[in-house]
């Protein structure tokens, strides 16, 4: 059996968009992938949607339209993850012999929810007592910033890098460059966190992806997978140290075992940084740096375009929003396009290897619910 590849990939803009649909997001996202791939339809065996806050069936109200031929939709909510996983399906149903073709995509809209923080399952205690996403970061970063004497300009200084970015990616609508000024003048959100260290509370957006063990026709080289690991949270009884980013950590150490590559082997990664703190703890996560050293990769420059380790090249979840369905397959759709060479203004020079980072959700008890990390190579 030929190795699954990568061998088309779509994605709409991310902004507001009230006028449209999640469903005409999506579908934009597909057929530009069907086109990059060479391949119609109806060469799809089964389909796989990864969508958060959608509702039921968001699959199947946006193939509807489409053409196809009744396949197999497959709908996965992991939160944040959802779409990440959804390709992780994918890509073991390939493997397994079942299909030969699939299409992965992943959508949210967002501007139908009004802002603020997304919302959470109120049955859970964190959440009846307002401990929403951006609380339980700034808590993070005060813990951080304690602990390693980090100021609140280095904080702003991982925003400024994404916008940066994010203003050489045509698809971040309304990204902006910013100074750090800005950044720390922006209206608090949650103490040390202000506005402008938040990814966009209201986003919409849709990525795909064709994956296929067929020999490839499209327009660009077929990407490889060496590594498509997901892993659920741990519910931890004793206390919790904030300053560790535990799942991504043991994700990211299976990833490299499967990948048969370590940090230093990486062209770039595209991460979660929904938050600025979650940028730096990231970093150490992922093997990039030892704990308590991120402010000091962040500051030299590695981890921006034109250092030895670009991260968030396509300006990331701060710059470019986070809705939530799409945000993991958007992360490999940037990765495939930086190893293709078409990421334009903002291609890292030599791509080989690019390492994708998605967590999911906040329960009760857990770092997080779900954590998603691919790696791929040409």
């Amino acid at each position: 059996m030929s190795e699954p590849l990568i061998t088309g990939v779509g994605i709409s803009d991310f902004g507001r968009f009230p006028d449209l649909t999640e469903e005409a997001l999506a579908q934009a996202a597909i057929l530009a992938a069907l086109k990059d791939a060479s391949v119609g339809v109806r060469d799809v065996e089964a389909f796989y949607c990864g969508n958060a806050l959608g509702g039921h069936l968001p699959g199947q109200r946006v193939l509807r339209e489409l053409g196809t031929g009744g396949e197999a939709v497959y709908n996965i909510d992991n939160a944040c993850s959802s779409g990440a996983t959804a390709f992780h399906l994918a890509l073991q149903a390939l493997r397994a012999g079942q299909y030969e073709t699939v299409l992965v995509f992943g959508m949210d809209h967002l501007s139908g929810l009004g802002g603020g923080a997304l919302p959470l399952n109120e049955r859970d205690w964190n959440n009846r007592r307002g401990l929403v996403m951006p609380a339980l970061y700034a808590m993070r970063a005060k813990r951080y910033m304690h602990e390693y004497g980090v100021s609140a300009e280095t904080l702003a200084d991982v925003s400024v890098k994404n916008r940066r970015h994010g203003m050489r990616n045509p698809i971040a609508t309304f990204c902006r460059e910013v100074t750090r000024e800005e950044v720390l003048s922006s209206r608090m959100v949650a103490d040390p966190l202000t506005l402008l260290q938040c990814c966009p509370g209201v986003v919409d957006g849709a990525a795909a992806l064709v994956l296929s063990t067929r020999p490839a026709q499209g327009v660009g080289k077929p990407v490889r997978i060496l590594a498509s690991v997901v892993q659920s949270g741990l519910f931890e009884i004793h206390q919790v140290d904030m300053t560790e980013a535990e799942i991504t950590r043991r994700t990211a150490r299976l990833a490299y075992e499967q990948a048969g590559v370590g940090p230093r082997d990486l062209s770039l990664i595209e991460l979660h940084d929904a938050f600025t703190i979650s940028e730096l703890l990231y970093y150490e996560a992922l093997g990039l740096c030892e704990r308590g050293e991120a402010p000091r990769l962040l500051a030299s420059g590695a981890t921006a375009l034109g250092g030895p380790i670009p991260v968030n090249a396509s300006g990331g979840l701060i710059a470019k929003g986070h809705p939530p369905g799409a945000t993991g397959v958007a992360q490999i759709v940037e990765l495939c396009e930086q190893l293709q060479g078409r990421a334009g203004q903002r291609q890292v020079d030599g791509a080989r290897i690019g390492l994708s980072q998605v967590t999911g959700g906040g329960i009760w008890g857990v770092d997080h619910a779900a954590c998603s990390i691919h790696v791929l190579a040409l």
